[in-house]
């Protein structure tokens, strides 16, 4: 054989070889090739002075450090002589159907085994014992590839992992614009964009989860692609804790891509006969820009990521009490709150933080998950089944991988929390983090919750955690493996995430991090919905939902309506326009119900009944991006999404500054009918200068060459005002 390996689906192809000195390398990935031909003329061969790789090859699918390749490394790994010297040799390769879990990390899967092929070459280090396995699953309807490393260690000694990168991709040119999502609390995943240059440009995350400063998910586009055409390359780290993206370019214009956890902050003791799982990287790759790139990830993870029995059904109307009461209430006031809820349609009360302990502020009892009997003095049984009576469904706030310092638990195990002995702790939100890389702690909180989940007919559940992890150090492992201390964390999280989703497989679990902090594809395998942002401002939402929809489904976003002035920013926007952002989400309310006035509830009512009549578009359509607001002033942002046979549409429209004597503007479509007809009518029902001209009959060809017409003139763009949205409606007719 050639020892090339050539996986293809018709959408892309990922082409491998093993090169003359039995490292292996990347030959092509990108547009699909005709298979049984050789692609080794891709690589380029030949010395490269002191810039690359001191001689041939210059392309390596798992390269090292300290061997002559002077760019990063995908993988080192620290030998008993004090070097990290590895020579990784091809062994042997197995192909089959179907696609292999990684155990204890979440990953992609399939449902049958004709879905997808998986490919492993192992590769081998004789003198150390070291043993890798690259895994490529290719999936077969869509332009997506899986990657994964194993390493093993089949020597008689031990071996120290300190980097172990998920994927590394070396690229043939640097001719890319690199796309990533940016933040803080209140305003995550911002889009940011900037031409590669010479040098490591990197995000990452160093903060024990994800983060929301960095998200783990990076793209690469050419500079002509836009959002319906042009080459993209797209990756997301299937992972929730420390995080690395980075992308080196060298001074011969090629570009290396790796991602994986964050090497700064991890090392792992790699025992004889001992082995460890890399998490999972996805990749797309698609010439349909970067709209088709988005598509195939809310496919693949919002179908073949989440799971369970909420991953396609429709996501009940919710009302959470938080920012309608904060630590203000009692049984009778929760109770109000839902009958007013159920009088206007809504489906499911939430309630939110301090409910138990002795928790009147957020300076105690985290840990404490026992019910607050002066608060709720028929506890968690007795209220639920209130709100049940009531028509409604119930679900409760908890935040388990957290502890405050006046709690009983933490009086009782204080070893429970990170810290480091003879140490001061930083303390954030008066709250530690526990120790989830000891067993008997992911043991007592699945105990201790699931007697929560069992005591009353509970159906929803949203997973806080609030602040980021300091002082790193746990008392289940020796000084010298305190490096494995993140990521055993993280791997307790998943294990308690595993038990309870499994032990109460009907409750819907929405995963939440001081709003959007942890918002990443290793949460979508146990929550197939996550609060998206703690900022509910609908303003604010426009930006933070069209960054996260570049990879994470529409499904997949908490997205709620909450009073004015928003307690965020401080502004008020009219409730139709709440509304008609937070639609395009897993929507509810953030409010008190019973502050509500006549005319509120009478919208609310409104905006819940047509809701239900299009959730399934909503949540399961094809989003279309269609003006952003990270592009010009940002004044305008439009999006829509379609049906999967294209027969229904629906099309939103926001403006956040009105501005006098407007220009004429048009709103091309994509993604309809070309040969259909659609009926146009438009929410709210409001007949202005911005529907009226809209609400007719139009072709679909028509819709995608000239778009939605709006010629407001100047005497008219005055009764706009500021912040307004539109929806329009598209329904096809036979002709």
């Amino acid at each position: 054989m050639d020892r090339q390996w050539h996986l293809t689906n018709g959408l892309l192809s990922l082409v491998l070889g093993v090169h003359d000195d039995g490292s292996l390398g990347l030959l092509h990935l990108g547009a699909p090739l005709a298979q049984g031909r050789s692609y080794r003329h891709l690589v380029p061969r030949g010395w490269r002075g002191f810039a690359n790789r001191l001689g041939d090859p210059i392309a390596l699918e798992v390269p090292t450090s300290g061997s002559g390749d002077f760019r990063v490394a995908a993988l080192v790994v620290g030998q008993p002589d004090g070097s990290t010297v590895l020579e990784l040799k091809y062994r042997e390769h197995g192909i089959a159907v179907g696609k292999p879990d990684l155990g204890a990390l979440p990953s992609t899967y399939v449902e049958d085994d004709a879905e997808a092929e998986t490919l492993e070459v192992d590769l081998a280090d004789e003198r150390s014992g070291l043993v890798v396995t690259v895994a490529w699953t290719i999936f077969g309807e869509r332009p997506a590839l899986a990657r994964s490393l194993r390493v093993r260690n089949d020597g008689n000694t031990a071996l120290r992992l300190d980097t172990v990168m998920s994927l590394s991709l070396d690229l043939p040119d640097d001719d890319w614009t690199l796309l990533h999502l940016a933040g803080v609390w209140g305003r995550e995943r911002h889009v940011v964009e900037r031409v590669l240059a010479p040098g490591r440009q990197s995000i990452s995350s160093n903060r024990g989860s994800s983060s929301a400063v960095h998200n783990p998910f990076v793209a690469l586009r050419r500079a002509t692609t836009t959002e319906a055409q042009g080459e993209v390359l797209g990756a997301a780290l299937v992972y929730s804790g420390n995080h690395l993206a980075e992308v080196e370019v060298e001074p011969y214009g090629t570009a290396r891509l790796r991602m994986g956890i964050d090497p700064e902050t991890f090392s792992w003791a790699l025992e004889p006969r001992a082995s460890f799982q890399a998490p999972e990287a996805v990749l797309v790759w698609t010439d349909g820009g970067l709209g088709a790139m988005s598509h195939a990830f809310h496919d693949l993870f919002g179908r073949r990521l989440a799971r369970g029995v909420w991953r396609d059904r429709p996501r009940p109307i919710l009302v959470n009490n938080w920012e309608g009461t904060y630590f203000d209430f009692d049984e009778e006031r929760l109770v109000a709150i839902a009958t007013v809820a159920r009088d206007l349609g809504i489906e499911l009360f939430v309630l939110d933080d301090g409910w138990f302990g002795k928790r009147d502020a957020d300076n105690s009892s985290l840990g404490d998950w026992f019910v607050d009997r002066r608060k709720l003095p028929n506890g968690i049984d007795g209220l639920s089944r209130r709100i049940t009576e009531l028509g409604l469904r119930f679900g409760i706030w908890i935040e388990p991988e957290m502890v405050s310092e006046r709690s009983e638990l933490f009086a009782a195990h204080p070893d429970w929390a990170f810290q480091v002995p003879g140490r001061p702790r930083t303390e954030s939100r008066q709250q530690l983090v526990l120790d989830l890389a000891r067993p008997e702690v992911v043991d007592h909180l699945f105990g201790v919750l699931s007697e929560l989940f069992a005591s009353g007919p509970i159906s929803y559940v949203k997973w806080d955690m609030n602040r980021w992890t300091t002082e790193p150090w746990s008392g289940a492992l020796p000084p010298e493996r305190q490096g494995e201390a993140f990521h055993r964390h993280i791997l307790g999280v998943y294990e308690l995430y595993r038990r309870l989703t499994e032990a109460f497989p009907k409750i819907l679990f929405e995963s939440c991090a001081s709003g959007g902090g942890r918002f990443d594809p290793g949460m979508l395998a146990f929550a197939p919905q996550a609060w998206a942002s703690d900022d509910t401002d609908a303003i604010e939402r426009l930006a933070i939902q069209w960054g996260s929809s570049l990879a994470y489904p529409v499904s997949s976003h908490g997205a709620h309506v909450s009073a004015v002035p928003n307690h965020q920013t401080g502004r008020i926007t009219p409730l139709a326009t709440r509304a008609a952002v937070a639609f395009f989400g897993a929507f509810g309310y953030e409010l008190d119900t019973t502050a509500l006035s006549d005319a509120d509830r009478e919208a609310v009512r409104d905006q819940v009944a047509f809701y239900k009549g299009h959730r399934e578009l909503f949540q399961f359509g094809r989003l279309v991006r269609l003006r952003s607001p990270f592009e010009g002033d940002g004044n305008g942002t439009a999006w829509m999404v379609v049906s999967e046979d294209r027969r229904r549409a629906i099309v939103a429209l926001y403006q956040v500054l009105n501005r006098p004597n407007p220009q004429v503007d048009r709103l091309p479509l994509r993604g309809l009918d070309a040969g259909a007809e659609y009926r146009i009518t438009t929410w709210p029902r409001v007949d202005d200068a911005v529907t009226g001209a809209n609400t007719v009959t139009r072709g679909g060809d028509d819709l995608m060459a000239n778009g939605l017409l709006f010629d407001v003139e100047r005497h008219e763009s005055a009764a706009l005002g500021d912040f307004w949205a539109r929806l329009f409606v598209l329904d096809a007719i036979d002709r």
